[in-house]
């Protein structure tokens, strides 16, 4: 993608002393210790639902590029404003924008007319509003898809279906997810007209989960849905049922590419004392997809991070800078995390966390310094231990919006959420704040002020040379 950076446009700068944040009495009256605050948020902290609550409320859905994004980038400006932050920042870049249209229809025609329930996925060509009829062919998995025999699919529509299971990993995201991220780019590869498949998810409402697709360079986009899982279900009964009769289907979908318009990333400081230290960067994504408010994702993560940073003041200044990159453009293309990766290459950071798994408990740490730096991954897991945190030998890769981390080989960190309901509410309408449950948000919010606590207060490197 040719991602543009603008130059960076400072909004704001400090309001109020970090350490005073406005939503409520800190841990103690005097100086506070890191262990003391952590133990606090646990119980007390408000700061991560006031985030999530008020930007559901007030913004709503933010699809990347549009106005709701720039209203959302707008409110999350003030807010970082009203909580202390400093250095301010929007930094803006230009996208190309899809948008999902109006009009999102399904029905069997034949053997078995009946209509059903789809969304258009992101970067899916238009039907026109007449729609497109034809015969419908399923396979059951992206591998099945890949072996059809190329030009078989010529002038019919693909259905593509997978076997997610709920995890508390995520890990069925990736055994499903090529499904929705390639399944129709191979489809077009073979001559089809368009494609549905099984939306990427573990719930059993007629709520489709949206997300991106893409094509290979030369190939067409053709138009792309997700039917819900019900339907899906109920799809795959029908070519049972058919008997060897052609199934025929009619698909409307009316999204369309709106050219050029301008996303942008939000950054804020809690200022360390010491600025010759590369910061400690935590992420998130502003985002959602235009079918829902994104409570958990990724309301919740822009929360959570802001908590902890403003948590970690209460204890002090940290030593490093820690800094909030909440990330634009997300869920289309990672667009603002390239940007930020292209705009700040010469800008170490010491270590790169993300939230962007929802908002139940955290359950595991993981880095890439566990063998570099054995004593700071031991204190550190340690230190979370007590909020029901183990730990790991798995190797941190970071979140979506850590492309920095990544490209300059610092520290990353990894505090994985419990995600056994997560894809039951990703992508779909209901992603809303009600399914956010206060308790397990507040214990992020205590381990990650742990951790970037220990973080910002130590001076060495973080990943030491292998």
């Amino acid at each position: 993608m040719n991602t543009r950076l603008i130059a960076p446009i400072a909004l704001s700068l400090v309001l109020a002393s970090p350490a005073a944040a406005q939503l409520g009495p800190g841990p103690c009256e005097d100086a506070c210790t890191l262990d003391q605050v952590a133990d606090w948020a646990l119980d007390n902290d408000r700061i991560a639902w006031d985030f999530v609550e008020a930007i559901t409320t007030e913004v709503g859905p933010r699809q990347a590029g549009t106005e709701a994004e720039e209203r959302a980038r707008a409110w999350a400006v003030e807010w970082l404003e009203e909580q202390g932050f400093s250095n301010i920042a929007v930094e803006p870049f230009d996208m190309e924008t899809w948008v999902p249209g109006e009009s999102h229809r399904v029905e069997i025609l034949s053997p078995f007319p009946q209509p059903m329930v789809v969304q258009p996925l992101g970067n899916s060509a238009s039907t026109g509003d007449k729609g497109i009829e034809a015969e419908v062919v399923g396979f059951e998995s992206v591998g099945a898809l890949m072996a059809a025999p190329n030009g078989s699919l010529k002038g019919k529509i693909a259905y593509i279906s997978h076997d997610m299971r709920p995890t508390q990993d995520g890990s069925g995201y990736g055994f499903a997810g090529p499904a929705r991220w390639i399944g129709p780019g191979i489809a077009a590869g073979k001559g089809a007209v368009a494609t549905v498949i099984k939306s990427v998810g573990t719930d059993f409402r007629r709520n489709p989960h949206t997300g991106g697709t893409s094509f290979p360079d030369r190939t067409t986009p053709i138009p792309a849905g997700a039917l819900s899982l019900p339907d899906a279900a109920n799809l795959e009964r029908i070519f049972e049922r058919a008997d060897g009769k052609p199934v025929r289907m009619k698909l409307v979908l009316t999204p369309r590419m709106i050219g050029t318009t301008q996303s942008g990333n939000v950054v804020a400081d809690i200022t360390g004392s010491d600025p010759s230290l590369p910061p400690v960067l935590l992420a998130c994504h502003l985002d959602s997809w235009w079918n829902a408010p994104g409570a958990f994702d990724d309301g919740a993560g822009c929360g959570i991070i802001a908590a902890a940073a403003l948590n970690v003041a209460k204890a002090g200044q940290p030593l490093r800078t820690v800094r909030l990159l909440i990330a634009g453009a997300e869920e289309v293309g990672l667009w603002g995390s390239k940007a930020y990766a292209e705009a700040h290459a010469d800008d170490p950071i010491a270590v790169g966390i993300e939230s962007d798994f929802g908002a139940d408990r955290i359950w595991r740490f993981e880095s890439n310094f566990r063998d570099s730096n054995p004593d700071l991954h031991r204190q550190l897991a340690q230190s979370v231990a007590r909020f029901g945190v183990a730990d790991s030998g798995i190797v941190a890769s970071g979140g979506a919006d850590l492309n920095i981390a990544r490209e300059q080989g610092s520290a990353i960190i990894d505090l994985q959420q419990d995600g056994t309901r997560y894809f039951d509410l990703h992508h779909t309408p209901d992603d809303t704040l009600d399914k956010i449950d206060p308790e397990q948000l507040r214990q992020n919010v205590a381990v990650w002020t742990q951790v970037v606590g220990i973080l910002a207060n130590t001076a060495g490197p973080l990943k030491r040379s292998e």
